[in-house]
């Protein structure tokens, strides 16, 4: 399904963006993995045959600085995966007891780091490439006690819109998946309510795990999927419908 076809996947040292990238790899294309955790995301990439670069989404000099190694190392993109993101607190918080140290910093990663990431790879794509946003379905049901968190993933979502259009005249196309909480050494430190909330209700309830996600991304990110340019697909066993 990627044959030929280069993809950078961000946040892939572990959990869902390492995922991802093995279900990429599978597919056949040739993947770079981006992560703010060294140590961890070259040891990804040395076991699943990817080549990993290091970046920090919150400092945009090290976004820029990623780009530029990207263009003179591979000088195409076919695909981005923007999965990097911090989640803090779920089940944490109301709203009016965040700090705003931390709602700055979710917004820094999330939000400003997806767009940064995008700028920074736009010039790489060729005229069908693909990206996908890894939202969260939280911002579709509207999850308590998450505020900064829902309300970036929120941006993403409505980020996927607009790019969508902006991108499109180039061939380019731009999705979105909305998962829920998935099991992983990501989400050891969810309350255990909200767990349960997630595996009972969904309309095919259970356990979901970051590799039920990735081969809806994998269709994303082929030459066939531009005709769901601009969609959000909530990809959580039916905990959501859209």
């Amino acid at each position: 399904m990627l044959a030929g076809r280069t993809i950078l996947v961000t946040g892939a040292a572990r959990g869902v963006g390492r995922a991802i990238a093995e279900a990429c790899i599978a597919a056949g294309a040739r993947v770079l993995i981006a992560d703010v955790l060294e140590e961890a995301g070259r040891a990804t990439a040395a076991r699943i045959g990817a080549r990993f670069v290091a970046v920090d989404l919150a400092d945009p000099a090290s976004i820029a600085a990623m780009g530029g190694g990207i263009a003179r190392h591979e000088g195409t993109l076919h695909g981005l995966v923007n999965n990097a993101a911090i989640a803090t607190g779920i089940g944490g918080p109301e709203f009016d007891a965040i700090e705003t140290a931390t709602w700055d910093r979710v917004m820094a990663v999330n939000v400003r780091g997806t767009w940064l990431v995008t700028r920074a790879c736009a010039p790489l794509f060729g005229t069908d490439a693909r990206v996908v946003n890894v939202a969260s379905d939280t911002a579709l049901w509207g999850a308590p006690r998450l505020l900064a968190y829902v309300a970036s993933k929120g941006a993403v979502i409505s980020m996927t819109r607009s790019l969508a259009r902006e991108l499109g005249p180039r061939g380019v196309g731009v999705t979105a998946v909305a998962p829920g909480i998935l099991r992983n050494e990501a989400t050891d430190y969810v309350p255990a309510e909200r767990h349960r909330l997630y595996e009972t209700g969904r309309a095919a309830p259970g356990p979901m795990v970051p590799e039920d996600i990735a081969p809806t991304v994998v269709f994303l990110l082929t030459r066939g999927a531009l005709a769901l340019t601009g969609q959000v697909l909530p990809v959580n066993a039916g905990f959501v419908f859209t």
